[in-house]
């Protein structure tokens, strides 16, 4: 008997090699895994679930609200970030285990269930239209208010898993970003600055972690630091006690205005904000900078000067730290580059020199929220379908769907950094998002029915990664119900 030809495609290369396929619960996301037992032990999922008022008739329901929550977090943190993805995923082992909420085997071999479980027993992911529906849950003010929470709540467990007190001191990094869409998105709108349709998003990150506090959609026109006022202070008021006992703010110069300065400054903890030039602080800053000292060196050099001033629209003169920086190797008719920062702090709390290098810290915020598009690359695309009369159809809000969308993606960012600083503090080393999936989060695993256990068998490259990362993990304060 002749040996099976190749069932996939013809191999030319080396005709000893045939390329076939068989029924193996075999798994390219083992990762899955990981996600959920992070997960478990914080309870990210769980303390949402607690909060959110699922509609549906308890009889008719297959897939429960947790299920479905997980399946769209930890695909989205595997990088399947559109919902379709769950069809091609539908019998995956590695997701299908992590997901579900049933013991044994009964993930992977539904008929082994107890007898007295529900005949709406689940097999499979859910389909892309009932993760459509989910959209459409959370998209109810009650429950997007509950996403939005939970991203703070995730960000404490994490710390307090890993943290016996809170910080002493802790900054809020805020910022805004652009999400480009196409299409007829419900809120989308030109931006003259991005030069191309998008949301307009606004973000809090915690400085100390990289953690996503909050995130809010907004229309693609709208400015920097609109709805900053009633975004950042109910945060504040939420971070301050739990995740530090102290909290300050930086933001850049498109985020402070006489309302948000005023009300940081009665508070005593600090902040720091760049400042848009202006010609009243070039005429301020021309004395300092006709005398700056000779080029002397090839190294970079760069000074500080202090000035206040008292804009327009303020209600008293601030003190600002004037930034100078050689760039003669970069531009020879330009050789310096300076801009302004201004703070509450005096001189004696914190110096120019110590003020700046708090203020260039906001790199690594900006790198996060890079990793976030990067890596999560967030698709908003909620859009009623048009009817053939070319109406669209209006029984849901499209806008509200695409924001609990973002807290999705927002949500799954926290639980992959979590993944990263502990995959960091194991190796002693960083570790970038895309790192922790490539190498860690899309292992190959291959799974088996013994008895009345799953066993997982892990590609051994990515063994000795999951060994380091299952240390950290393992010490997590586990908060299992």
């Amino acid at each position: 008997m002749g040996e099976k030809a190749s069932t996939l495609f013809p191999i030319t290369f080396n005709k000893s090699l045939v390329v076939d396929t068989r029924e193996e619960k075999l798994s390219s996301d083992g990762g899955a895994v990981i996600l959920r037992e992070i997960d478990q032990r914080l309870q990210i999922t769980q303390n949402l679930v607690d909060n959110l008022r699922d509609p549906r008739d308890p009889n008719t329901t297959v897939h429960p609200l947790i299920e479905l929550l997980r399946t769209r977090l930890y695909l989205i943190a595997q990088g399947w970030k559109d919902a379709d993805d769950a069809d091609k995923l539908r019998n995956d082992p590695a997701v299908l285990t992590a997901v579900s909420s049933r013991k044994g085997q009964s993930p992977l071999k539904p008929e082994t269930a107890p007898e007295n479980t529900s005949e709406n027993t689940p097999h499979g992911l859910a389909s892309q239209p009932t993760l459509s529906r989910l959209l459409e849950i959370l998209a109810n003010p009650q429950n997007r208010k509950a996403l939005h929470k939970s991203l703070l709540k995730a960000a404490q467990a994490s710390i307090r898993a890993r943290r016996r007190h809170p910080y002493q001191h802790v900054t809020i990094d805020v910022d805004s970003f652009p999400v480009q869409v196409y299409g007829h998105q419900d809120g989308s709108a030109y931006n003259g600055y991005y030069q191309y349709n998008c949301y307009h998003i606004l973000v809090a990150t915690l400085a100390e972690t990289g953690d996503i506090l909050d995130i809010q959609l907004r229309e693609g026109n709208v400015s920097s630091a609109r709805d900053l006022d009633g975004f950042l202070f109910p945060l504040i008021k939420e971070v301050e006690g739990t995740l530090g006992l102290a909290v300050s703010v930086r933001g850049d110069a498109a985020m402070p205005s006489e309302v948000i300065l005023s009300k940081l400054e009665e508070r005593p903890a600090g902040y720091c904000f760049r400042v848009k030039s202006n010609a009243v602080l070039e005429r301020l800053a021309k004395p300092y900078l006709d005398n700056l000292p000779p080029h002397q060196s090839e190294s970079q050099r760069e000074w500080t000067a202090e000035l206040t001033y008292q804009a327009e629209s303020w209600s008293h003169p601030r003190r600002i730290v004037m930034v100078v920086v050689e760039q003669k190797q970069i531009d020879l008719f330009e050789p310096f580059n300076h801009f302004f920062l201004v703070t509450d702090w005096t001189k004696e709390q914190m110096s120019a020199a110590n003020l700046l290098d708090y203020y260039r810290q906001r790199g690594t915020m900006e790198r996060w929220i890079g990793e976030f598009k990067d890596v999560l690359q967030p698709s908003l695309s909620c859009a009623s379908r048009p009817r053939k009369n070319g109406k669209r159809i209006t029984s849901r809000d499209d806008f509200a769907c695409n924001e609990a969308l973002l807290l999705l993606y927002a949500l799954s960012y926290n639980l992959l950094n979590t993944a990263r600083r502990l995959m960091e503090k194991a190796t002693g080393e960083g570790w970038s998002l895309r790192r922790v999936r490539e190498q860690v989060l899309k292992a190959a695993v291959h799974f088996t029915l013994h008895a009345r256990r799953i066993w997982a068998w892990v590609a051994k490259p990515a063994a000795r990664l999951w060994t380091l990362l299952g240390r950290p993990i393992v010490r997590l304060h586990p908060l299992l119900r």
